[in-house]
């Protein structure tokens, strides 16, 4: 069999020789190098300054990588983990994840002192920017997560009637004016109540320059207490030709979406100086009002004759009517009337065409389908003016949308104006042109 035995003292002593050289010439040539870039650096102490900063930076660097990565793990796990939506809208509101430069913040701020060659001033200058810095970066994560739960709020039923936007507003400005506060604190080496304490003789001024926010706030404060706008509704304020739906409540302004689609920006407080009209109670009720007037040509108003009580009597809107009133007219007659004055009208009570047309309008609406029937329903007599008689439909729709109510109040009025006639009535218009071009032919 071959020998297979260690190789001989001779053998390893050659295989040393080939490597042991190499070795020591790399860590010879190692050693020389840093020694050299020692000594030049010993002789130019900026290039230790700029050597030594900016391997802070790159730790600052690398801290955040590393901090940005870890956060977005932690994030995205707890998003899976957590059975909520709530930590969806918090991972959208990015709220770990701006408080992540802090941790770059923290290096530099610390890092800074290892700086060699750096004067006292500029390591405290650069320790106190990270602080202002950090005042920043901590008001953005805190408005983050204030942010965050204004978003949850708004998904529940409770945020259309109780809006706290215009609260959010204020904490968060509160939150900026602290770290404004911090920031200029830091820069100035000063301590924030020093700072703070000095507000009771800014009073005047920050009330001047905040007038119309601190106003908006007590407005939106009642306006939301007292509950009378929501998001939503329907308001008319026409001192700002304001006619639409509330489309945002905010601290300084409320926004209003005309039916032009149009947006007219109303500032809070306004709210509090000028009248407006919020119809949420007309929509909350489910009815809509029909309040409108026909106006009759007083000429035109008679007693009824016999011949057309009867031709009444056929219209089924009017039957039971006809029936009742005659009976109760026959009745009354019979008491108060002698038979040998009975042929004098002033005498007796009779139909008329105008009340035989209330009663006509008045069934005609009981018995339409989008009329509603347990709300106040009036067929009213006006008092007689210039324009003639009016008679007075008051009534409520049950179908609120605006095009639906529409609809519906044409139909009924298209109606009416057309059976006017069939009650020997005429409807009261002003004389036009062609009424004096008529006159003028027939005079001439």
């Amino acid at each position: 069999m071959p020998d297979t035995a260690t190789p001989s003292p001779a053998g390893q002593a050659a295989a040393d020789q080939v490597t042991t050289p190499n070795n020591e010439t790399s860590l010879l040539f190692d050693a020389e190098t840093v020694a050299e870039y020692l000594a030049w650096m010993d002789r130019l102490p900026w290039a230790q300054t700029l050597t030594v900063a900016s391997l802070v930076l790159v730790a600052a660097w690398l801290a955040h990588m590393i901090a940005r990565a870890s956060v977005l793990r932690v994030v995205d796990l707890l998003t899976r983990r957590v059975p909520t939506w709530w930590a969806g809208v918090v991972n959208e509101n990015l709220v770990f994840q701006r408080l992540v430069p802090v941790i770059p913040v923290i290096v530099i701020n610390r890092g800074v002192l290892l700086v060699p060659d750096l004067s006292p001033l500029a390591v405290d200058f650069v320790q106190r920017l990270m602080l202002a810095t950090m005042a920043i970066i901590i008001a953005r994560a805190v408005g983050a997560f204030i942010n965050a739960v204004h978003a949850i709020y708004q998904r529940y039923p409770i945020a259309q009637g109780r809006p706290i936007k215009g609260y959010v507003q204020v904490v968060k400005l509160i939150i900026y004016l602290l770290a404004g506060f911090m920031v200029i604190a830091a820069l100035a080496n000063q301590s924030p109540w020093f700072f703070i304490s000095g507000l009771g003789a800014m009073t005047a001024i920050l009330m001047l320059i905040f007038r119309d926010t601190i106003l908006s706030f007590v407005a939106g404060i009642q306006l939301v207490n007292n509950d009378l706008v929501r998001v939503g509704d329907w308001i008319d304020m026409p001192q700002f030709d304001a006619d639409g739906d509330v489309v945002d409540i905010a601290l300084n302004v409320v926004k209003v979406q005309n039916w032009d689609r149009t947006i007219t920006v109303i500032p809070t407080h306004k709210f509090l100086e000028h009248s407006f009209k919020n119809w949420r109670g007309m929509f909350d009720s489910g009815g809509r009002r029909i309040k409108r007037t026909v106006h009759l040509d007083l000429n035109t108003v008679r007693f009824l004759t016999a011949q057309e009580i009867e031709r009444f009597r056929r219209f089924l809107l009017l039957k039971d009517y006809i029936d009742g009133k005659e009976s109760e007219l026959a009745d009354w007659n019979a008491e108060h009337c002698p038979k040998d004055k009975a042929d004098i009208v002033a005498n007796s009570r009779h139909l008329t065409n105008l009340g035989t047309l209330r009663a006509y309008i008045s069934e005609y609406l009981r018995r339409h389908p989008k009329i509603h029937k347990d709300r106040i329903f009036l067929i009213r007599q006006m008092e007689p003016t210039p324009k003639g008689v009016g008679i007075e439909i008051y009534v409520f729709t049950t179908d609120t949308r605006w095009a639906f109510y529409e609809d519906i109040q044409g139909d009924i009025f298209d109606h009416i104006l057309a059976i006017v006639p069939e009650f020997g009535l005429r409807v009261f218009q002003e004389p036009s042109g062609s009424d004096f071009a008529r006159l003028a032919k027939l005079s001439a």
